[in-house]
Formats: C-alpha cells, structure tokens, sequence
C-alpha cells in the first residue's frame, strides 16, 4: 500500500474560543450598543484622568445653585453677580432680618463681591451648592466611580477565580483549607467588615501607607470574593473529570494549564456573570461609605458625593445635581450590565 502524504500546514485551522466568541457578539445588536457605551465611558475616564476633560470640575462658574439654561435665572438678586443690588436691599431692610436664608443670602453677596470673574446666573444643565457645573462634576464622578468598581470587582473576581479554582481542581486538603478560610470570611457580617476595614485603612496605624481610591478598592476586593470563590469552586469541580481534561493530561499538559487554559474557557462566562454584579455591587456600596464618610477622601469627587450632597438640596428644590449623577451612574450600570450578560452568552459553551 502507498503511504498517504498529509500535508498539515494547508488544512484549515478552527477558530479559537475568544474568535468565536467575538463573531457571535457582533451579531449581539445590544451587546454591541452596550460596548460602544461603555467604550464611551471608559475614554471618558481616561480622559477626566489626564485632565482633557472635566480638569476644571471645581472652578465655580455660576451662581450657588445655579439652575439650568431651560429653567432661567433666579429671582433672589444674586443671578449674574448682582452683588450691589442685594447689597442694597440687605442695608435698606428690604430683606426680612429675622428670614431664615439671610445669613445664606449675606454669605452669597460677598462670595460674590470679592469674586474675580462674574458667574453665570445659570448653567447648561445646572450647578451645585457651590457653583461647579453638576456635569463635570459627573464625569470627574464617573473616573472615580467607575475606577473604584471596576478595580474592586477585578480584585475580587481575581481572588475569587484563583481560590475557586484551586479549591475546585485539588481538592483533598487544598480544599479544606480554603473551605476554612472561607468559612471564616462569611461568618463576618457583610456591612461590620466593610466599616472595620475602612476605619483601620482611613484611621488606623495604615492610612499613612493607603491612600485615596485605593483605600476603598482594597476595602471591597477583600470583603467581595467569596461568591466568585463558591460558583468557580463548584465548576472546576464539575469541570475537572471531563474528557477534555483528561486529554490535556494525556498529551503531558500542566496543572497550571489544565486550570487555566482548558478549563477556564469554559466557565468564563460565570466569571462575567459576577464581575458584572460586583461592579454595580461596589459602586452601590461606594455611594453607602462616601454618604457615611468613609468612602473616597473630601478633596475628590464622585457619584456617590455627588448624590449624598443633592439629599440635603432635594429639600430646597435642587434636583439637577441628583439627575446628573443619576443618569451617568444608571446609564453606566444598565450598558455594562447588557454587555456582560451578552458576552456571558458568546462565551457560554452550552450555546455555541
């Protein structure tokens, strides 16, 4: 018999998982309208980072509370820096002495007064406590907010997905070690840690070594792995008797590589299940410690500054500083949200 001759080089390859995945998301219309927003929003983050946007985010423009272009001026004789007007009105009487807002009004005309430059009386989409238009204040929020829970919920999913993985895949006693730790970690009330960790990093002996947004990332990615760490454990579990598996361990592949490169693969798509959960999870929770205190330092801004201050303005009806924040945060979430769900399902094995 004649010996065939195959000539490997030619025959066409397959396309890898992550080339196939892509060629399923594009045909994901909400998958890929999500990516360009939050491909929007991460440029915008790079951007408020180096100062090309929102770099100005705490020059007072406009008056305090200056309302949106829509809505006019204000009637209170402040509107466009009319300082000797209500100057005038506060020595003729005209202004009731005993009114609860006089000493506010006082305080406003010599802001005013000793102002450099004449403030807006309104503002595009409207102004803060202070005069800082709200919407650069948003997007200098949204380099915060964002880099706050997305850096904590890659931490996590990272410790997470390594723990899981070699609990799951070892077993024995790897496993039960882990199991302990774990079990120590969730015997600990969610909330209690959150707020013993943030007053040893932000009081205690190490708040000289942590500082800034780095301080609440740290809190959230070490209170933040342990539903990542269970879902991944129970998959490498299922994961490691498979064929697949043990054909990677026929051909002499690593442990390392039948964790990482086989398995991983194929439960990716429970991994970006829960990153996706844990960023709204930490921005959610960044709002919580920010409104307490205890989230990002006082000379920073972010969503959840920006909505513990509109609580106090909501009772003066000042509302444009909760929709500012609102609308970014809600728009951010829901995108990234739809985009994980959509990648969650090009990666899923059980679809392709």
């Amino acid at each position: 018999m004649n010996a065939v001759n195959l000539d490997l080089t030619n025959m066409p390859k397959s396309p890898g998982v992550w080339a196939q995945a892509w060629t399923r998301l594009k045909r994901d219309k909400v998958g890929l309208i999500s990516l360009v927003i939050v491909s929007v929003f991460l440029l915008m983050v790079a951007a408020a980072s180096t100062g090309l946007l929102a770099g100005n985010w705490q020059r007072e423009v406009g008056v305090p509370d200056a309302p949106p272009h829509f809505m006019g001026a204000r009637d209170d004789g402040l509107a466009g820096g009319n300082v000797e007007t209500t100057a005038k009105r506060i020595s003729l009487g005209e202004i009731d002495p005993l009114a609860p807002k006089l000493a506010e009004v006082e305080e406003r005309a010599k802001k005013l007064a000793t102002a450099e430059t004449v403030q807006s009386p309104t503002l595009p989409f409207g102004g803060d406590r202070l005069g800082r238009d709200v919407i650069a204040k948003a997007v200098k929020g949204a380099q915060v907010s964002i880099l706050v829970g997305l850096a904590a919920a890659l931490m996590s999913t990272l410790i997470g997905t390594i723990l899981g993985a070699c609990a799951g895949y070892f077993g024995g006693k790897v496993d039960d070690a882990i199991e302990w730790v774990y079990n120590v970690k969730s015997a600990i009330p969610y909330i209690l840690l959150v707020f013993a960790l943030a007053a040893v990093l932000k009081q205690g002996p190490l708040a000289k070594h942590v500082e800034g947004i780095w301080t609440i990332v740290i809190i959230l990615s070490i209170v933040g792995w342990t539903g990542v760490y269970r879902l991944i454990r129970a998959e490498y579990i299922k994961h490691r008797s498979r064929e697949y598996v043990r054909a990677a361990q026929a051909i002499g592949a690593s442990h390392a590589r039948r964790m990482f490169v086989h398995i991983l693969p194929n439960v990716s798509h429970v991994v970006l299940v829960q990153l996706s959960l844990l960023t709204v999870a930490f921005i959610k929770t960044e709002v919580i410690l920010s409104f307490l205190g205890l989230g990002v330092p006082v000379n920073m801004v972010s969503w959840g500054t920006m909505l513990s201050e509109s609580s106090t303005e909501l009772v003066r009806g000042i509302w444009w500083q909760l929709v500012a924040a609102t609308v970014f945060m809600a728009t951010f979430v829901t995108a990234f949200a739809l985009l994980t769900d959509a990648l969650r399902d090009a990666l899923d094995p059980k679809l392709r």
